[in-house]
């Protein structure tokens, strides 16, 4: 069942539309407000990479406590720190435990066979992984529910359910099974077009509607994820194999942040159907209603 933004996470979102209404231009207002709450999307995403950054300038190695665990014990504060001040919805934070726990399945795989590793000594892992990790796949479900919620995201018409669990499953396990047989990644490229080709993302920046195809949305996302990636790599958070000191993450994993955001979106669908399959109880209870955050 589809939660409603608890009381005090609407009243600050929308506190900081009407700030931001009345200062900016009014020919800049929606160009500025959609970068604006794209930020506030990905603020668990945004932390976690400022403190890489930091721990990676300032940490030494001789002090007691390892930056992996200090990264993992950040990341823990700052989702109790949201759930506490009300920053999210519980349904986003369920998406974000079922996220870490599939890409933490994918973490350990991929360093067993010498994908990517982990280059720094820390105490809390499993199986060669930094607990933190699954944090960062996190950050990614954090980005995707909270954008749908912020933006007030409809997908119209959104694909039948199994079609969209049977790509996702199929992404998800050529993520494993490329090792062993033919990488299937091109023919699940052109199986997103299949399935979501005709869904467009209809959003709110404030009061006015706007619209975009669900793939290309999907790329831009790909594209920042991969800058980002390219800043976890240049801080020594990992590295991928044969890659050294600050050289640039292959644009191949651009297509693999592309693939892996349909699993994210999967996991969202599991956890909020009513979003995306409504009911007629729901589609009357809901309708002339809008949620979206900065906007009125």
């Amino acid at each position: 069942m589809s939660d409603q933004p608890p009381l005090q996470t609407g009243l600050l979102e929308r506190r900081m539309g009407d700030w931001a209404r009345h200062w900016l231009p009014p020919v800049l207002r929606d160009a500025i407000l959609f970068v604006l709450k794209q930020g506030w999307a990905a603020l668990f995403g945004g932390l976690l990479l400022g403190a890489a950054l930091l721990t990676r300038v300032f940490w030494q190695p001789g002090w007691p406590v390892h930056r992996y665990d200090a990264l993992f014990v950040f990341a823990i504060v700052v989702q109790l720190l949201f759930l506490a001040l009300k920053l999210e919805t519980w349904t986003e934070a369920r998406v974000i435990v079922l996220f870490h726990l599939t890409g933490t399945a994918m973490e350990w795989f991929k360093v067993r066979v010498g994908a990517w590793g982990y280059p720094e000594p820390c105490f809390f892992r499993v199986m060669d992984v930094p607990l933190f990790s699954g944090f960062m796949y996190a950050s990614v479900g954090s980005y995707m529910a909270r954008a749908i919620r912020i933006f007030d995201m409809r997908f119209i018409p959104y694909p039948p359910f199994w079609q969209t669990f049977g790509l996702a499953l199929l992404i998800y396990v050529n993520f494993f099974s490329h090792h062993f047989i033919p990488d299937l990644r091109y023919a699940l490229f052109m199986g997103t077009l299949v399935v979501y080709g005709r869904t467009m993302i209809h959003f709110r920046i404030t009061q006015r509607d706007w619209w975009m195809p669900l793939p290309l949305a999907a790329f831009l996302s790909s594209v920042a994820l991969w800058i980002a990636e390219n800043v976890c790599t240049t801080s020594g958070i990992w590295r991928y194999a044969g890659q050294h000191g600050h050289q640039m993450v292959s644009f191949s994993k651009m297509g693999s942040w592309y693939l892996l955001l349909y699993v994210a979106f999967m996991t969202v669908t599991l956890l909020d159907r009513d979003r995306f399959y409504p009911t007629a109880k729901g589609r009357s209870a809901n309708s002339g209603q809008r949620v979206g955050m900065w906007s009125r």
